[in-house]
Order: structure tokens, then C-alpha cells, then sequence
């Protein structure tokens, strides 16, 4: 299971979610401007405040790491 951790004004949250979409990789994506729960679970699963905070599988990933992702997930970046 894959879930980012994103907001809506944030460049590299859009960057993971096309990277996802472009292999066909289905996620849940939590607005944590909006979602304070969201929120308050993506510092506690990483440490940050920044976004994205992806988590694959229970693997976090803190910014848009294209190499990482590919790793976890065996795609081709």
C-alpha cells in the first residue's frame, strides 16, 4: 500500500504522483493542508513537516526520491 503525504501548492508531491501514475502504481494521497489527522500521522510515521512524505509498504520516504521509489517499487526511473 502506498499513501503521500501532500499538499495541493507542492511541486515534487505533484512529481511523485505523475512519477506513480506514469507506471500505473495506484496510491491514497492525504492532504495535510487540510487534514489535520493526516497531518499529525505523516510527523509521526516520519519526523517531517516537510511534503511529500511517501510510504510504501511501511518504507518512508521523505521528498520525491525518483530512485528510492523505483527501488521499493522495482521500476525502471
Amino acid at each position: 500500500m502506498i499513501t503521500i503525504y501532500s499538499t495541493p501548492t507542492c511541486v515534487y508531491c505533484k512529481m511523485a504522483k505523475q512519477f506513480l501514475g506514469e507506471h500505473k502504481i495506484a496510491y491514497t494521497e492525504k492532504d495535510v493542508a487540510s487534514d489535520a489527522a493526516a497531518r499529525e500521522e505523516m510527523v509521526k510515521k516520519s519526523g517531517q513537516l516537510g511534503v511529500p512524505v511517501i510510504d510504501i509498504d511501511g518504507q518512508i520516504i521523505v521528498g520525491f526520491d525518483r530512485e528510492k521509489i523505483s527501488e521499493l517499487l522495482h521500476v525502471s526511473s
